[in-house]
């Protein structure tokens, strides 16, 4: 049984339409792997934010308010650095066998399949740097697709993570707002910054159920583990300990009817979770990446019938709400994928170091 919080349980696929694959490989110098987000057969809203200052991207461009293309059919996240995003190739074929895409021609089979992409840094973490992500992961990942819960931690583009020194992976969250409108978030935790307090030996997003402070012996492991850690990046870095290239990345995605623009300020927001989550965030070093997928149907907004401004009800305020709902998730999910994360020899996993915060918690299974 995953950790989760009361708050905020649930998954990416809580949203109509959203179907989510992983792909991975660990063991002889591997490490590394992709996530698949599908959506429905004619794509979703989307919008994006980039936040951090070592981005590894591909269409993103694409997708800022003013370009032409209104939605994407997928997104791709993965590990391997910028060689990763070859991984976007395996998705792009496996819709376009499907004839999912933008249509070019007047064949059903002359479309473009937009595919959206964000990469992490985990090159070398299985001991191989040149063992990285193809396009054969992102075909085996969008060939896994479903539309229920998939397994959180060191899964999918999350399997090399690391988050300030201990082991990284996916997490993911959901809310559903009072006006029944579903938000979620799916986020790969592999951060420069901290997820945990090394004071208290806990998260900095403390709505987690039953998560319990370590005790002293854990405390002191997991920040004599730090020390180490630290000494050694900064003798292998020329004195720079923090200078290893990181990355939080993610999709947010609603059943929200929202247009390209609104979804482009939605991921603006959702940004804010991961600032509550990892401190510090959006350095130079990461490259901080989020996606917004909107499944609901056509916006068609009648101007007359809106609300004052001001007014509670007014698409301002609708819009706001959910850019809020987002980023909460993306804090959620972004500390779940930390603490859901299995350790490796090399890189434990907080729930190595500090077993008894788990200790009100079922076992993973």
């Amino acid at each position: 049984m995953k950790l989760s919080s009361p708050f905020f349980q649930g998954a990416l696929t809580d949203v109509s339409h959203i179907r989510v694959g992983h792909y991975q490989r660990t063991g002889r110098g591997w490490l590394t792997g992709t996530s698949a987000i599908i959506c429905g057969p004619h794509g979703a809203h989307a919008g994006v934010d980039v936040r951090g200052g070592g981005p590894g991207t591909r269409e993103t461009d694409l997708l800022r308010p003013e370009n032409l293309v209104q939605r994407a059919h997928a997104i791709c996240l993965t590990g391997g650095s910028a060689y990763g995003l070859r991984a976007a190739d395996g998705v792009m074929d496996v819709l376009a066998e499907r004839q999912i895409g933008f249509a070019v021609g007047a064949r059903p089979d002359h479309v473009v399949p937009i595919v959206p992409s964000a990469v992490i840094f985990d090159l070398g973490r299985g001991g191989v740097f040149n063992n990285r992500p193809t396009a054969e992961f992102g075909r085996a990942a969008a060939l896994r697709a479903r539309g229920t819960a998939n397994s959180q931690g060191s899964i999918g583009a999350g399997a090399g993570a690391l988050a300030g020194g201990v082991k990284g992976g996916v997490g993911e969250a959901s809310v559903r707002l009072s006006n029944g409108v579903m938000v979620a978030a799916l986020i790969v935790s592999n951060p420069v910054g901290a997820v945990i307090d090394p004071a208290e030996g806990l998260p900095y997003w403390r709505q987690i159920d039953g998560l319990r402070p370590p005790s002293r012996a854990d405390r002191r492991e997991l920040n004599d583990f730090l020390a180490k850690r630290a000494a050694a990046r900064a003798a292998a870095h020329a004195g720079a300990p923090n200078a290893t290239p990181n990355t939080v990345i993610g999709v947010v995605a609603t059943d929200a009817r929202l247009t390209k623009t609104e979804c482009t300020k939605v991921a603006q927001m959702a940004h804010d979770g991961i600032a509550r989550a990892v401190r510090p965030a959006h350095t130079l070093f990461d490259g901080d990446t989020i996606f917004v997928l909107a499944t609901g149907d056509d916006v068609l907004i009648d101007e007359a019938a809106e609300p004052p401004f001001g007014s509670g009800e007014s698409r301002p305020a609708f819009i706001s709400q959910i850019g809020a709902a987002a980023a909460e998730v993306v804090a959620a999910a972004a500390t779940l994928g930390v603490l859901n994360a299995s350790g490796t020899r090399t890189n434990p996993a907080y729930r190595d170091l500090c077993p008894t915060a788990y200790r009100d918690v079922p076992p993973i299974r």
